[in-house]
């Protein structure tokens, strides 16, 4: 059975045989051609097969070809013939000159030829690194690393090629590109044939060694599963992360192939360690917000939901004493505060869940077509003690047309900014609740005469739990409204934001989009748009 020759020894032999072939088509050229001619021009044309050795198989058969043309000249074509001896001592000089330069020749081509092939092995490294750079720039997600495989497969010219990655815990990451049945006998192979080993590493007088492939010798191997794998390990700082598989491939790649694929498997490495730290750096970030929600959550709940229940408790125990004789107006004051303090208290209560559904992703606004003054007009009813010591002006023009969103929700919107506004405006200023139409969207403000916004708050009044005023006489509230007010505002497709007036106060302004009414809607129906 005939084993075909290593890669090695078939360049090898291809290179003198072709430097023989060169010297040999020269010398019928000079003998069939030519004839007898002088040894200065004759020996000259021996110059052409030494370049072409040169630059076609390198530096060994140009010099072969040069000697070879030595000794084909000397004894085809110098006096006395087919002998090596010469009966004129000034050829000899002649022969050896040319001897010589053929050899210097061919050094000097063959030395252009490596450096044109270090340079064409230079880009095309840089290409294929630049490109699985690129790729993984991407983060380490499966299709990129399939991307990855298919790229290195294609420059390498093997069957397959396949990526292994070793996840927290024992999850494995297994991506591949090539030849499925060739590909499906490796996957977590450890028994492959041969394995890369580093080079060393740069200094700062020396560059990097590529690495080197080991033969693995084990007596349990079997040949047939195991002999055209490579494996090159995947590294994060000495620490092995998983593993690139080179299935088909030759006996030995030359040290470009190397280069490459150490770089590649490093490149792969380091962006499996950049989705890691990602993905750490998400959960820490999830956990520090969640504790500073938890905190904030617990600082209300101590201060601003027990405040009212103490208020409750107070005014019902009044109520139930039997040994104070209370007048009727001190028993509807205590009804009174009861029944207020309730309603903050459910208030605050609604505002938590209607947070939750926001963060949950479960807000759905139930739209229908309604008129902007009548919803405005029962939040103003209902805000009246938030604002009976405000002055509240409500400016919705009549001429407004219908509009499809949730009255309840939008009336929550316009209840929060009116009492946000309220907590924050000194007593018997005005609040200006105005509507406007600006196509294609209606424009919703609310402004008052407080102190305003401090700039570098500006960016933060919308997040949950966020007061303005942190100190003692701050009002009261879970810090809530506002962050409500952005969710359900863009529930329906609408922005919110701040600013500070001019001439004093804050102005909070939300917009809805129009939508064209239907020629047949009810004047208030359920009609969809």
């Amino acid at each position: 059975m005939s084993h075909p020759l290593p890669p090695r020894w078939r360049s090898w032999l291809l290179g003198y045989s072709g430097a023989l072939a060169a010297v040999v088509l020269v010398s019928l050229f000079i003998g069939l051609v030519l004839g007898q001619v002088s040894l200065a021009n004759s020996s000259m044309l021996y110059l052409l097969a030494v370049m072409a050795s040169a630059v076609a198989f390198g530096r060994g058969p140009a010099v072969f070809a040069s000697v070879l043309a030595f000794l084909v000249f000397d004894w085809f074509f110098v006096t006395p013939q087919h002998q090596l001896t010469v009966n004129d001592p000034d050829e000899w000089v002649s022969l050896l000159f040319f001897l010589l330069t053929a050899i210097v020749t061919g050094q000097l081509a063959a030395g252009q030829r490596a450096r044109a092939r270090e340079a064409q092995q230079r880009e095309r490294e840089a290409m294929v690194l630049y490109d699985v750079v690129r790729l993984l720039g991407e983060g380490s997600s499966e299709p990129v690393l399939e991307a990855v495989a298919e790229r290195l497969r294609q420059e390498l010219q093997v069957k397959g090629v396949g990526i292994e990655l070793w996840q927290p815990g024992t999850a494995v990451t297994w991506v591949s590109a090539g030849d499925p049945d060739a590909l499906a006998a490796v996957r977590g192979t450890r028994d492959a044939a041969r394995v890369m080993q580093p080079g060393p590493a740069p200094s700062p007088h020396d560059h990097a060694a590529p690495g080197r492939w080991v033969r693995v010798v084990r007596p349990t191997r079997r040949a047939e599963s195991s002999e055209d794998v490579h494996l090159v390990p995947v590294r994060v700082s000495d620490k092995r992360v998983g593993a690139l598989l080179l299935v088909g491939t030759s006996e030995h790649f030359d040290a470009s192939d190397n280069r490459l694929v150490s770089a590649a498997a490093a490149q792969i490495g380091q962006a499996h360690e950049r989705a890691r730290l990602r993905e750490e750096a998400t959960e820490a970030e999830i956990l520090r917000r969640t504790d500073a929600l938890r905190a904030a959550l617990l600082n209300a709940v101590s201060h601003d939901l027990r405040t009212p229940l103490a208020t409750i408790m107070a005014s019902a125990g009044s109520l139930r004493q039997q040994d104070v004789a209370w007048t009727e107006q001190e028993r509807q004051d205590f009804a009174q505060a009861i029944e207020e303090e309730a309603d903050h208290l459910n208030h605050l209560v609604g505002n938590l869940l209607d947070l939750s559904r926001i963060e949950g992703g479960s807000l759905h606004p139930n739209k229908s077509w309604q008129e902007v003054e009548t919803v405005v007009l029962d939040v103003v009813d209902r805000l009246k003690p938030v604002t009976r010591r405000h002055q509240l002006r409500v400016d919705v023009p009549p001429e407004l047309p219908p509009m499809w969103f949730d009255p309840v929700e939008i009336g929550e919107v316009v209840y929060n900014l009116v009492e946000n506004a309220a907590k924050y405006a000194p007593v018997d200023t005005h609040i200006d609740l105005i509507v406007r139409i600006q196509a294609p969207e209606a424009i919703v403000s609310v402004q008052d005469r407080g102190p305003g916004i401090p700039p570098a708050a500006l960016p933060h009044v919308f997040d949950p739990f966020y007061r303005v005023l942190e100190t003692s006489s701050r009002p009261r509230g879970l810090g809530l409204g506002l962050a409500i007010v952005k969710g359900l505002v863009e529930a329906h497709g609408g922005r919110v934001w701040v600013e500070n007036r001019a001439d004093g106060g804050a102005r909070f302004t939300f917009t809805l989009p129009l939508t064209e009414v239907p020629a047949d809607m009810a004047p208030v129906g359920n009609v969809a748009p």
